[in-house]
């Protein structure tokens, strides 16, 4: 039989003057659920046949449980991995004004449902919509949480129990296991898969109307490309073809691009203004990919079509926040003020020339006293433009342990998160942002001193 008289009780531990002052930073009740916690864990040990920590480690284990609780898991980090929309941290970062403007509208109450001349309830779905619709030339616009959001509100809202054409060459899964075909069962709407995995012919979809169809549905291949033995109607064939049986096309866009990519040196990305040219009626992207804002589902085009939308019930169930809407408010600003690459990170990430990223480079060899420079690759992630990528400079370390450099990297404050190539730990200053440069230095000088040690 184990006795657990050893353990120190609630009260006792409250009296110490550490835990007393753990009281006041944090709470009483925190501390009171640390405390049994770690009885909890004492018990444990005793059970093990174990010794007893002694007072002071006890009262460290608790104070560590607190801090463990608290602590966000959601955190700043340095990218200097070279992928400027990397998914897993947090793709577009935002401009500082559009920072500030999320600041300035969040701290406070703000206009999200309220209408100042009529000193009435409003909507928060017309925010951002008249910037889209003088940016693009749309008759409407809806926002809502992200883009997958946007094409199940927008399949829910006109396709509901009824078919939609989409070609096999578009069935695509992305990051996380999200699928296009599962997105629109969960809508409600039909399958009409037309052609095979790698040829579709407008035929396909000729054929396809013995179906009754009510919708073309375009999906974007974000992350692949299809090439070899491979062809797809252009959009203009699509959208000609479907308007000549009377049905709408929806075009899931995904990367929201509005500037034209071959300007950086990329291939050409289907743009919105591609999209809505080529006769598209709806048109679905992301905020945060190539349009550089806040994570969002915009949905553009017909003003007859938007406005069912808007009805839907889903509408609600999607709908984007204030700090969001702020935030692409703030960012179509830069757009329409033509100061794209003077604010938006993402592209002044993607104007950088080379010469320029190789000057920062030997700076940062000098400024840590080792590293190597060689030629390297940015790309732009973000299920955006597969397999392209920007010439850049690369600063490589060579370490006997090359992911445990990583991992200290990683337990830096903040976070540096690089990546290692030819067994070497390599950094990429096109996506160091330049506020965090002093930061991610000293990061560094401060994980080859663990290494050295």
């Amino acid at each position: 039989m184990v006795d657990f008289s050893s353990i120190p009780s609630v009260d006792s531990i409250l009296q110490d003057p550490v835990v007393v002052n753990l009281i006041e930073v944090y709470s009483r009740n925190l501390t009171v659920s640390a405390i049994r916690r770690m009885q909890s864990d004492l018990r444990n040990t005793l059970i093990d046949g174990k010794p007893l920590p002694n007072h002071n480690e006890i009262i460290d284990s608790i104070s560590a449980t607190i801090q463990n609780w608290i602590k966000p898991t959601l955190i700043p980090v340095i990218n200097a991995t070279g992928v400027l929309l990397h998914t897993n941290l947090g793709r577009s970062p935002l401009s500082l004004p559009t920072l500030d403007a999320i600041l300035q509208t969040s701290k406070g109450y703000s206009t999200l449902e309220f209408d100042l001349s009529s000193g009435k309830r409003g909507s928060r779905l017309i925010h951002a919509e008249q910037q889209f619709k003088q940016l693009t030339g749309a008759e409407a616009a809806v926002v809502v949480n992200n883009n997958a959001g946007a094409v199940l509100l927008s399949l829910a809202a006109l396709a509901s129990r009824r078919k939609v054409i989409i070609s096999r060459t578009q069935l695509v899964e992305i990051g996380g296991g999200f699928r296009i075909p599962d997105v629109m069962r969960q809508s409600g709407a039909k399958l009409l898969e037309i052609g095979t995995t790698n040829r579709t012919h407008l035929k396909d979809y000729e054929n396809a109307m013995d179906e009754k169809p009510v919708m073309v549905l375009i999906a974007h291949h974000s992350n692949f490309r299809l090439q070899g033995f491979s062809t797809e109607p252009s959009l203009e064939e699509i959208c000609s073809f479907a308007h000549a049986h009377n049905l709408p096309v929806l075009h899931d866009l995904g990367s929201g691009a509005m500037i034209d990519t071959e300007k950086f040196g990329l291939a050409h990305e289907t743009t919105i203004f591609d999209s809505l040219n080529a006769g598209c009626d709806l048109i679905c992207f992301s905020g945060d990919k190539l349009l550089g804002g806040p994570q969002a589902g915009i949905i553009i085009g017909k003003k007859a079509f938007l406005d069912k939308i808007r009805r839907h019930p889903f509408a609600r169930a999607l709908r984007a926040d204030k700090m969001c809407l702020t935030a692409l408010s703030a960012t179509l600003a830069h757009y329409q003020k033509d100061e794209v690459e003077k604010h938006i990170p993402i592209y002044k990430m993607l104007s950088r020339k080379s010469d320029e990223i190789k000057m920062q480079a030997l700076t940062w060899i000098e400024e840590l006293g080792m590293g190597v420079l060689m030629p390297g690759k940015s790309t732009t992630g973000g299920g955006s433009l597969p397999e392209e990528s920007l010439d850049s400079w690369l600063v490589a370390l060579s370490f006997s342990k090359p992911d445990k450099f990583l991992s200290l990297l990683r337990k830096q404050n903040p976070p540096i998160i690089a990546r290692i190539q030819n067994n070497q730990v390599v950094f990429d200053p096109r996506t160091v942002i330049d506020y965090q440069e002093y930061a991610f230095l000293n990061g560094v000088k401060a994980a080859i001193n663990t290494m050295k040690a």
